[in-house]
């Protein structure tokens, strides 16, 4: 499809474009090994660690994390459908409901939150390196921290210096990160096993971790409060992976069928990121063996490992590390901001701009500031991307019945303009979808200044992502019933 196909300079550009027949080479393989790939990260090992200390079991973590993905993997499916039927990314498979600038709105929140992310990994990218460096000279490096900064030179220098790495990858573009995690992802599940035999060996068997009971057993510290635990944790878990289930056309876009896309993603998401979760578990068991607590940061217990060994689980902990933040949080918002301005932005125009504001946005000062950013984070904004996932599930299923004029949503004048660029319909639907969490969010984030939000809210809150993608679905079904279809109106036409 060209632009003047289209009739459109502000809404095309060839990275926009949708795929080639040429362009679809992933199969379900190079899926799952996306996914692996991207399970397999410090946060999402970490997972467990947040459950544990809320007072769940080893067993009721792992399965907590299981339920979570097998749920999300629901809207990834449906979403990634219009990807790859259409060819189309998520930021252009939003003008459908949002309309031609609306759509602008739900690709700007997915980006700045991927923004975030990436800064935050690429932070954990640099301290590796920044502890590997320690470890080879014998010492801590660095000195006093940077006036403004807060973190030292060493630190802001190796924090760059894995900024530098990624940016290759940018440059190269989508086919550089299909090789990266197609290469990668069997590597990983090697140090898995090689780790658990490592804490096996030293420790002289696993420990006890994973057959302790909860805290919510009778005679426990928290007995009777399981689900009060519960929801929010797996809202929580939810959300970890939410902002992939809104852009995941931008993966699928490239698939050969359906059928790759759906057993690819089905294979490498829910099992692989359970099993991680045990494996996060069992290790962290044996190091309360071995080092007299708890360890479960990765990094941490790999600075703890002699010789070699530390030299080996750093270098796979940074291969890791590239890979996941490449995939799950460079590429969406690299597209999401082409689309705001297609004519200036190409998709690496975009990928640049992503890496630049993950500086800006300081992610040391992010995880030193915000307690518990986890939960408070994850659940937030899985408030906010719950709706909007509820509106493109209605509007492609209900609406269109999968029926899209793909032309049409590259035209400034076309079926998708709505008013002015804008459907009502979805802002409604998105505002009141996300309404209900609000308070609760206030009071999580900041209880010192909103301690007198009703316990009714603060419920509401723990189911946040469910509500939200309920709510605006439920609205945005409503608004549009009986609306005439823009894909069959445009084909009645002579």
């Amino acid at each position: 499809m060209s632009k003047e196909a289209t009739g459109s300079t502000q809404l095309w550009n060839e990275d926009l474009a949708p795929t080639s027949a040429a362009q679809r080479t992933w199969r379900w393989y190079h899926f799952a090994a996306l996914w692996v790939g991207m399970v397999m990260c410090i946060p999402a090992y970490t997972l467990s660690a947040s459950l544990i200390e809320g007072g769940m079991s080893g067993w009721q973590a792992v399965l907590t994390v299981f339920l979570a993905n097998a749920i999300v993997l629901l809207p990834m499916l449906a979403i990634g459908h219009a990807g790859t039927k259409y060819g189309i990314p998520y930021a252009v498979l939003a003008r459908s409901s949002f309309g031609t600038m609306g759509a602008r709105l739900p690709a700007l929140m997915r980006a700045i939150v991927a923004c975030g992310w990436y800064g935050i990994q690429t932070w954990f990218g640099g301290q590796m390196i920044y502890t590997l460096l320690g470890v080879m000279m014998g010492g801590e490096i660095g000195g006093a921290k940077l006036a403004g900064l807060g973190i030292n030179g060493a630190q802001l220098a190796c924090f760059l210096a894995f900024w530098g790495i990624q940016f290759w990858y940018i440059v190269h573009g989508m086919d550089a990160i299909r090789k990266l995690e197609t290469y990668t992802a069997p590597l990983k599940i090697l140090i898995c096993f090689v780790l658990l035999g490592w804490v096996y060996n030293k420790a002289g068997g696993f420990g006890d971790l994973l057959s302790a009971p909860s805290q919510f057993v009778a005679g426990g510290k928290k007995a009777g409060q399981f689900w009060s635990t519960f929801w929010p944790s797996l809202t929580a878990m939810v959300g970890f992976w939410a902002t992939l289930a809104l852009n995941i056309p931008d993966f699928t876009r490239f698939a050969r069928s359906q059928r790759d896309q759906v057993l690819g993603q089905s294979v490498g998401l829910p099992v692989p990121m359970g099993l991680l979760a045990m494996m996060a578990v069992i290790v962290t068991s044996a190091t309360v063996v071995l080092y007299g607590k708890a360890i479960w940061d990765p990094v941490d217990l790999s600075s703890r490992m002699t010789g070699v060994a530390v030299l080996v689980a750093l270098l796979i902990l940074l291969i890791d590390t590239v890979s996941v933040n490449l995939a799950a949080n460079l590429v969406g918002p690299a597209y999401d901001f082409s689309s705001l301005a297609p004519k200036l932005i190409s998709y690496k125009t975009g990928g640049y701009i992503t890496a630049s504001i993950a500086i800006l946005m300081m992610p040391w000062k992010i995880l030193e500031s915000t307690q518990g950013y986890i939960f408070t984070w994850l659940i937030g904004y899985s408030a906010l991307l719950g709706p909007i996932a509820g509106i493109l599930i209605i509007d492609y299923y209900v609406v269109r019945k999968t029926e899209l004029d793909v032309p049409q949503l590259y035209r400034e004048d076309g079926s998708y303009s709505y008013g002015n660029g804008w459907n009502m319909a979805a802002l409604v639907a998105f505002v009141i979808g996300v309404l209900p969490n609000i308070p609760g969010f206030l009071n999580a984030a900041f209880p010192a200044s909103f301690p007198g939000v009703a316990d009714g809210f603060k419920t509401i809150y723990t189911y946040a992502w469910f509500v939200g993608i309920a709510i605006s679905a439920l609205v945005y079904g409503v608004l549009m019933k009986g609306k005439a279809l823009p894909a069959m109106r445009a084909a009645a036409q002579p």
